[in-house]
């Protein structure tokens, strides 16, 4: 059965027998979400500059040399040691099951089965696999994905609305109310999109605002699929293009706008979606035209 995390690996090929961690006198500049080494670059060398010293270019590359694009989405993250792209096996093989030598399945403890397809070799074209031993738990991917949105600081609009909510200031009822996102960030409107990593492994987490939800305090709630609309003096009494509403009775409202976030992260083979939602509110009077007689 898959593990609920991946786990750092060491990779124990049919080929050949290579750990995929940096080797002596290397340092890995990459890691892949599987925790496997994907750029490794002599020690000393500056890779600032996207070079790695003596013709070696910090890049994922085969065997000849040649550079490979260190991601491919069908096939999986490109290992320089093995020279191949590796893939986790979905499922895993039932442990009573048996390998291609008659082994059983279960006489791997510890193991994930990966396949691994070569480029460049006289292998080109098959899809060879590996058990991958696990040697350190990886973290918890939900809880790095939650560490990226903290770092988004996300918050509730800021409440624009006319009438304004200011003091002595009162709409008219029957007149257009004009509802928006005041002063608008990436933190209160997105999209924004931050990463959080630990021992290797990095979890990437896009936060977009799916809609803000106005409840207006008269009973009405108007649902509006962006920031809306600020009001300016040119736009007299038409109503609002993108989020609007009109009060039939006078009073003093309180208005809340609720912004609901869909959060989409993925890293350490595992991908998924977080729900939040912040709300802000703010106080409207609205009235009616007063007609004088003389």
């Amino acid at each position: 059965m898959l593990r609920s995390t991946v786990v750092a690996i060491l990779l124990l090929g049919l080929v050949s027998l290579v750990a995929p961690q940096a080797m002596a006198g290397t340092r890995c500049t990459s890691w892949s979400d599987h925790g496997v080494c994907l750029i490794e670059v002599p020690d000393g060398t500056d890779v600032s500059s996207g070079t790695g010293g003596s013709g070696t270019s910090s890049a994922c590359v085969d065997k000849q040399g040649n550079t490979m694009t260190c991601t491919n989405a069908n096939l999986g993250v490109w290992n320089n040691a093995n020279a191949c792209y590796i893939r986790l096996v979905e499922p895993q093989p039932d442990p009573t099951d048996l390998d291609r030598w008659g082994k059983p399945i279960g006489e791997h403890p510890g193991q994930m089965l990966f396949w691994c397809r070569y480029f460049g070799d006289q292998r080109d074209g098959d899809f060879p696999y590996m058990w991958l031993t696990a040697t350190a738990a990886a973290p918890d991917p939900v809880a790095l994905a939650r560490q990226a949105i903290s770092q988004m600081n996300l918050a509730a609009i800021t409440v624009g609305i006319v009438p304004d909510p200011l003091p002595g200031r009162v709409g008219i009822i029957g007149m257009p109310t004009w509802m928006w996102a005041d002063a608008p960030t990436e933190s209160t409107v997105g999209p924004i999109t931050r990463s959080a990593s630990s021992g290797g492994y990095t979890v990437t987490a896009t936060a977009t605002l799916k809609r803000i939800v106005w409840n207006m305090g008269d009973g009405s709630v108007v649902t509006c699929n962006g920031p809306g609309t600020r009001y300016e003096d040119k736009y007299g009494k038409t109503p609002s293009p993108t989020c609007g509403h009109t009060y039939t009775r006078q009073g003093v409202y309180t208005v809340t706008a609720t912004s609901y976030w869909d959060v989409a992260w993925n890293g350490i083979s595992q991908s998924g979606t977080i729900a939040l939602n912040f709300s802000r509110s703010a106080t409207i009077t609205m009235g009616e035209v007063q007609i004088l007689n003389s």
